[in-house]
């Protein structure tokens, strides 16, 4: 029988991912004492019956409504973040379906758990004949996707604590700075980044590993929604952009990027865009209608989903995972076009746990913001089965004495670390009948060998085979 189009393009997806995550890099690599995870192939030199494995978060509670009058159907474009001990989400209002400097405005609500959300009355603008609101900024055309972070770098001046990009094609975007993140300022007239299509969130933040300011924002390539990114040194001159790298892979319209670097592992960018599917469509005309879909802006005719891709910097792009890693779900008006859009954010709500929020019946009155969970470093895994499997790493160096995991195993599973040669040998005392089997489920545990301590190993090229038997491998990171 003869394979449907659809089908055979997916497993080329998962073909090409997979070769794209096993290609090893061309000498050992230096990951110091840093803390590694397997959303890539960047470590994984040869997988021998284990795998890489999306780990989708857990739906939680419906955390907030868009049920003010400035707010409405059209509300979107979420930023989540922790400002030490209080919750933050801006989210553009837009009651309607027309953008124009009227209508759309910047809201603000705030949490102490991240799970109890409520509006602060700020009155600076009067919006719909009252300034009793939750608006930070309104009649401007960065009220279209004004995308807050808090700037981390050094000696970052505390009037400009807050900073911010928004606006749409051209001219371009504009910088913003806040002191407290209410009272909000442009820093110049003029826009700092010109060439774009910037017509949904554009992501800017401070990277510590490179030492810079960097954007990942919308483009057109070809008539595909795609991304790219600048780097600045000041937040108002930005490089020329550079379109992040799609491999093997065919571009697919990813309509946000939501960027930002991983908690615990800053070097690795994590995004989870969402998904669009043009002329794509779930639900029968009687469906459509039943549900009341909006006729503006083609919704009744396409669908989305929500992806988990990461970057190391520069170009370079990973889908090692096609599959979607947040569904519509059962929920019929998750189906229809621009319906789920997750937050720019993934913020600690619990020792053990990490929120992010997607924004759900976008287009109908019952839009709303949902939160999910995950473990910490737990987007996806090195997983073996129960009949056990095994992965072994490139060759690479570390500095530290002890080596931990943050691993999950089942009751009748295990996992076991072997230290090697970088012809594949085992070093005596570090063997896998040299270590203790793990077993249970833990953010940071630690391995033991015969020779309880690597420090001897440090500087030295080396690679690490992983046996796994019905057990999951989110990260590893050698301490001192």
């Amino acid at each position: 029988m003869r394979m449907p189009f659809w089908f055979s393009l997916a497993l080329l997806f998962c073909q090409e991912a997979k070769s794209m995550a096993a290609a090893p890099p061309a000498s050992p690599v230096d990951i110091g004492s840093r803390k590694e995870l397997f959303v890539d192939g960047f470590l994984i030199d040869s997988l021998n019956g284990a795998r890489l494995a999306l780990h989708p978060p857990v739906a939680r509670e419906i955390v907030h409504t868009f049920d003010k009058p400035w707010e409405g159907v059209y509300s979107g474009y979420l930023t989540v973040l922790k400002d030490q001990n209080k919750f933050r989400m801006y989210y553009r209002g837009l009651p309607v379906a027309k953008h124009s400097l009227d209508a759309e405005v910047t809201c603000l609500v705030e949490s102490k758990d991240g799970i109890e959300w409520t509006r602060p009355t700020v009155g600076i603008y009067e919006v719909s004949g009252a300034r009793e609101n939750n608006v930070v900024l309104a009649r401007h055309r960065a009220c279209h996707n004004l995308a807050p972070f808090i700037d981390t770098r050094p000696g970052a001046p505390a009037e400009q604590r807050y900073k911010a990009l928004g606006g749409t094609g051209k001219p371009g975007l504009i910088a913003f700075a806040s002191p407290d993140g209410i009272h909000w300022k442009p820093l110049q007239e003029n826009p700092v980044i010109t060439e774009g299509a910037f017509d949904s969130q554009n992501i800017a933040f401070w990277s510590e590993a490179e030492s810079r300011y960097v954007c990942y924002f919308r483009v057109f390539r070809e008539g595909v929604r795609w991304i790219a990114r600048s780097d600045s040194l000041d937040f108002v001159n930005w490089s020329q952009p550079v379109d992040l790298d799609p491999g093997k892979l065919p571009r697919q319209h990813l309509y946000t990027n939501q960027m930002l670097p991983c908690p615990g592992a800053p070097h690795l960018y994590i995004g989870f865009p969402t998904r669009f599917f043009p002329n794509r469509r779930a639900l029968s005309d009687e469906e459509l209608s039943h549900l009341g879909t909006p006729k503006e802006w083609g919704y009744a005719k396409d669908c989305t989903d929500i992806v988990l891709v990461s970057t190391r910097g520069g170009s370079q792009f990973d889908r090692s995972f096609m599959e979607a890693w947040i569904r519509p779900g059962l929920d019929p008006k998750n189906w229809t076009s621009r319906a789920s859009y997750g937050a720019h954010g993934l913020v600690p709500t619990a020792a053990n746990e990490l929120s992010l929020y997607v924004l759900h019946n976008g287009g109908y009155p019952t839009s709303h913001v949902r939160r999910y969970s995950l473990r910490p470093e737990g987007f996806a895994s090195l997983q073996g089965p129960y009949q056990g499997g095994s992965a072994t790493t490139v060759a690479l160096k570390f500095q530290g004495k002890r080596l931990k995991l943050n691993c999950s195993t089942s009751a009748a599973g295990g996992i076991r670390v072997e230290v090697q040669t970088p012809e594949g040998k085992a070093i005596p005392g570090y063997s896998l009948a040299d270590c203790q089997e793990i077993l249970g489920d833990s953010l940071e545990k630690t391995v033991q060998w015969k020779k309880s301590s690597v420090e001897a190993l440090q500087g030295m090229a080396v690679r690490l085979k992983f046996e796994l038997r019905d057990a999951d491998l989110y990260s590893i990171q050698f301490v001192k």
